[in-house]
């Protein structure tokens, strides 16, 4: 089957979803009012309120949420074949994630800008917000250690694409200076920032001494490193602690210095090789060599783990703290939540849509393919490398040296990996910041010392632990965790949602359908890992994956039963207008 047609029909219902689907979410549902005062405007402080133009928004919130995640899961879910992954996909992007992400942004801006976290003390009590800060501190906490170590592996892996992710730095610097204190346009600067970074990284493909090789340095990988370390754990070390410091910087700098102009710049990264990927497709018309459905994946049963390992893409409860979290506080008009939000949700959508098909058509055979994805733990692993591979066959089609692309591509992923670190730990000091005010602990509301609780603690899950993954890789030790306390976090997003819709009397079919579905599928998911797998009677079993999956379950389980019950009650107190 040629990928060419399955393409075509996704990005037409992608079209359709947003056309008229978030029409009728923002005019029906939730009502949107071009003349309210958002946020951004009735709390303007230079730092993290800051009324900021649709486009450029979009380009922040866009490039957070993305990260390695809408290509990771994909990649890794065509185990099981890849019909089931993309009507995933694409029916998952139009009722699921687009309600999910325009509907936590909405709720927040009619409340101060304030996180969804925060807004579960109203809807459903100050003990479910507790819980529901916990799970969503332990989820960023997982983000922040695991997305350092991915950034590290690829600059260790693909050390042509250092120079060109750190030249953006001063670049992103450079045009918010110009942009705020100059009053110049956005769009022109930051295109050619972007050319900077691809000549840049052009270059660097070519020209060895360019290329930021550590281990190189080192002598090799079987030489030794520093402080008792080989050469790529010491490697390893050195980018981690390096990213550490960056992202103490970058989330506590005010956001129109570094964040959104960098975040504009990825927004124009992924329009570029969306761009070039899906020409790509045009122009070398591949045939898909994977099974349309995988009989032989036995080892793992996709009902009901495909909804969790496709979680960014589909459905995301991280994008919730973002749009909730940072986009909230920057949204200029009440009325441009549609685009920031619901087509942030499509763009995740249309770069997951190309993954798979990256994917799918990258391998000569099914024989091949069924090689490489001989189990779900051989597709795990390889996920991501296979994404880059068959991304950089594609682009190969128009001319571009594989080596080129290779770099691209990973400049690409760093990029957006790099993006979503910094949001995630910003977020994490907005929560601890929140926990420090709910329990009367003022120093660690101030802004610097929550953000060094959070840079510390996520570099000791990094460095300290043992991971599976080697030195640096502590994160995952817990990472097993993060598909269903993800999706958890989504379902409770959406019940939370729901319950507003009810009180303000609207329809809430909306949410409440696709809560329902995703709760459902998360906790069976849950279950069987927590009960059937990690316990100590299980068949994998993980003292520290039970125990901190069960606290998890346990929370959520609690959350539920009490919203669900003020569902049912008839208090009907509005908290639509900043109360």
């Amino acid at each position: 089957m040629n990928a060419i047609a399955i393409a075509a029909i996704s990005l037409f219902i992608f079209v359709i979803g947003y056309r008229f689907y978030s029409k009728f979410l923002a005019e029906k549902i939730f009502r949107l009012d071009p003349n309210y005062v958002t946020p951004a405007h009735r709390f303007k402080d230079g730092v993290d309120f800051v009324p900021t133009n649709r486009f450029v928004l979009w380009g922040h919130h866009f490039t957070s949420v993305a990260g390695a995640a809408p290509i990771l899961g994909p990649a890794i879910a065509v185990y099981w074949g890849w019909l089931p992954a993309i009507i995933w996909v694409v029916l998952g992007t139009v009722f699921a994630a687009g309600v999910h992400d325009f509907g936590t942004l909405v709720i927040s801006v009619r409340n101060k800008g304030q996180s969804i976290g925060t807004l579960a003390n109203k809807l459903i009590g100050q003990r479910a917000k507790i819980l529901f800060l916990f799970i969503i501190l332990i989820l960023v906490l997982m983000v922040n250690a695991v997305f350092a170590w991915v950034i590290a592996n690829l600059f260790i892996t693909f050390p042509s694409s250092v120079l060109p992710v750190f030249i953006q730095i001063p670049l992103a610097l450079w045009i918010g200076h110009i942009v705020y204190k100059k009053n110049a346009k956005m769009l022109v600067p930051s295109l050619i920032a972007l050319a900077v970074m691809y000549f840049v990284a052009i270059i660097s493909a070519k020209v060895g001494f360019l290329q930021i090789d550590l281990v190189k340095y080192m002598g090799g990988a079987d030489a030794a490193g520093f402080f008792g370390l080989g050469a790529v754990s010491t490697a390893f070390f050195i980018w981690i602690i390096i990213l550490m410091v960056y992202v103490y910087i970058a989330s506590t700098l005010p956001v129109w210095r570094l964040l959104q102009p960098r975040d504009f710049i990825n927004s124009h990264q992924l329009i570029v090789g969306l761009g070039i990927l899906y020409l790509g497709l045009l122009f070398t018309r591949p045939e898909i060599t994977a099974p349309m459905t995988n009989p032989g994946a036995d080892d793992v049963s996709w009902f009901p783990l495909l909804f969790i390992t496709i979680a960014c893409g589909a459905i995301s409860g991280f994008h919730g703290l973002v749009s909730s979290g940072t986009t909230s506080k920057q949204l200029n008009k009440e009325t441009d939540a549609r685009f920031v939000g619901y087509a942030g949700a499509v763009g995740e959508g249309v770069l997951a849509l190309i993954a798979i098909i990256a994917v799918i058509t990258m391998f000569p055979t099914k024989e091949d393919f069924l090689a490489t994805y001989s189990s779900f733990g051989a597709a795990s692993a390889g996920g991501l490398g296979t994404f880059v591979k068959g991304a950089s066959q594609l682009a190969a089609g128009l001319g571009i040296p594989v080596e080129v692309a290779a770099t691209i591509v990973s400049v690409i992923v760093v990029s957006f990996a790099a993006t979503t670190l910094d949001t995630s730990v910003r977020l994490m000091r907005y929560i601890i910041a929140e926990l420090g005010v709910e329990y009367k602990v003022p120093v660690i509301a101030k802004t610097h010392v929550a953000t060094t609780i959070a840079v510390v603690s996520s570099s000791a899950l990094v460095l300290i632990p043992e991971g599976p993954n080697g030195f640096g890789s502590g994160g995952f030790l817990l990472w097993p965790l993060f598909g269903t306390a993800n999706q958890l976090l989504a379902g409770i997003s959406l019940l939370l949602i729901t319950i507003w819709l009810k009180r303000l009397g609207r329809n809430y079919l909306v949410t409440l359908i696709p809560m329902m579905f995703i709760l459902f599928m998360t906790l069976w998911a849950m279950v069987q890992q927590v009960v059937f797998q990690w316990a100590f009677w299980g068949s994998n079993s993980s003292p520290l994956l039970f125990i901190f999956g069960a606290i998890i379950m346990g929370f959520a389980i609690w959350i539920i039963l009490t919203a669900i019950s003020s569902l049912r009650s008839n208090d009907d107190s509005k908290i639509d207008l900043d109360d």
